[in-house]
């Protein structure tokens, strides 16, 4: 990994064989990032991305091997109890072009990935909500 910070806007490459929320999490807490957006593309070839199912309160894991490039990733840095929280989102297409996604668990660079971190001045946190069974933003 290698990234450069320009103004708000963090640049950072991930290489191969290295884990994405890893990586996140390594430059967010080196920058003290409290709230930012982020998107990225790359490639992957081990994955997991889940669907939150409402009526069971949890995230169902599909998980995926192969060549995949990311034709997609956005998401947030916000904190929870004052710590690093990251939420992300992932789409990739495999090499017939069908597209699959959902909320990023893990994935792990198969060539490299380019990801923007926009970061903003100011903090939002997150809160469990029991009705929703997930981490809601809640604005302090």
């Amino acid at each position: 990994m290698d990234y450069r910070k320009f103004g708000n806007t963090i640049i950072a490459r991930f290489d191969k064989g290295e884990e994405i929320f890893a990586k996140v999490k390594e430059v967010a807490l080196k920058e003290n990032i409290k709230l930012a957006s982020i998107e990225a593309l790359g490639a992957t070839d081990d994955f997991t991305v889940g669907v939150f199912d409402a009526k069971k309160g949890e995230y169902v894991p599909n998980s995926f091997t192969g060549a995949h490039e990311i034709v997609s990733l956005h998401g947030t840095i916000t904190t929870k109890d004052n710590e690093y929280y990251c939420h992300l989102h992932l789409s990739a297409g495999d090499n017939k072009g069908n597209v699959v996604g959902g909320h990023l668990q893990r994935a792990i660079i198969s060539a490299t990935c380019e990801m923007v971190i926009n970061v903003i001045d100011g903090k939002v946190e997150r809160e469990y909500s029991e009705e929703v069974g997930i981490n809601l933003l809640k604005f302090i």
